[in-house]
């Protein structure tokens, strides 16, 4: 049997921190004249600050000075961080907890592989830090998504081959970025959003233990 290894992405899988992103990315667009939907915020998951503010600005076909780009990503961070401060287990999303576990159970390699940088405070602030053996932020990587340094950094520090992981994401990008990869993606969100995945889920509430264990087996 192929020793495989498990990689989520943070937000939008473990923990709900893309509403606050979207939140803090859309009072960020409104304070510089630029409109902001939901649509919009669905290409920016996954992506890292600086492109997803580039992204902004070029939907508007705004220009503005390096001086100004740099405050307005700090003041993005700072109001996610304000966000984030008051998060607790109760922004776990549904049965995470109860897949992490069952990973561990049966002694299978867990990784984080998010382009947060705020990672590591988020897995302690909802309890979760210790069930990761590897965890690969933002503050480790310096391509965005859909590059795959992210998931290759995870495998590395696993030891475990890039085609024996499998990768759970919520956005375009993260499941490019797993493909490319040579990984496995599972999506956590919409079919017609993630079609490029192996398989997707609307939660793991629809993901069972016997599905899992196919992939270990696999």
């Amino acid at each position: 049997m192929n020793k495989k290894a498990f990689i989520f992405d943070l937000d939008g899988v473990i923990v709900d921190t893309a509403k606050y992103h979207y939140l803090a990315w859309k009072k960020l667009a409104n304070s510089i004249g630029v409109d902001f939907t939901e649509i919009q915020n669905e290409q920016l998951k996954g992506v890292s600050r600086v492109k997803s503010l580039e992204k902004i600005l070029s939907w508007s076909n705004k220009t503005i000075s390096e001086d100004q780009f740099m405050e307005l990503m700090t003041k993005k961070n700072d109001d996610y961080l304000s966000y984030i401060a008051k998060m607790d287990e109760s922004e776990i999303l549904p049965d995470v907890t109860n897949i992490l576990d069952y990973l561990i159970e049966k002694k299978q390699p867990i990784a984080l592989g998010s382009a947060s940088k705020n990672a590591r405070e988020i897995l302690k602030k909802v309890n979760l830090y210790n069930k990761f053996d590897v965890i690969v932020d933002g503050n480790d990587v310096t391509e965005a998504k859909p590059n795959p340094e992210v998931f290759l950094i995870a495998a590395n520090k696993l030891n475990i081959n890039p085609e024996n992981c499998i990768v759970f994401e919520d956005s375009v990008a993260g499941v490019q970025a797993a493909n490319i990869a040579k990984m496995i993606p599972i999506g956590i969100g919409r079919k017609e959003v993630l079609h490029e995945a192996d398989d997707v889920f609307t939660d793991f509430t629809e993901m069972s233990t016997g599905y899992l264990k196919e992939l270990i087996i696999k």
